[in-house]
């Protein structure tokens, strides 16, 4: 199996190496599993995706100025 090295501040090194008992390869591996299972469904979802970029756009600025008036920035 390939390596992989991962950087980190040193605070969360600190923290991970008071656990000696996690298997922290497995856990990063899991996480990186899952990441990359989320954004398989995401480039499913897009194939399928009738809309131009033009349409993404549009909703864009629609999503932030409905978020900016919810938070009264608007």
């Amino acid at each position: 199996m390939p390596n992989l090295t991962v950087s980190m501040p040193a605070d969360l090194k600190v923290a991970m190496s008071k656990h000696d008992e996690v298997n922290w390869s497995a856990v990063i591996r899991k996480a990186v599993q899952d990441h990359l299972h989320r954004i398989e469904i995401a480039d499913a979802i897009a194939a399928k995706s009738e809309l131009t970029v033009h349409d993404v756009e549009e909703l864009d600025k629609l999503i932030k100025r409905g978020i900016a008036k919810k938070h009264g920035l608007a």
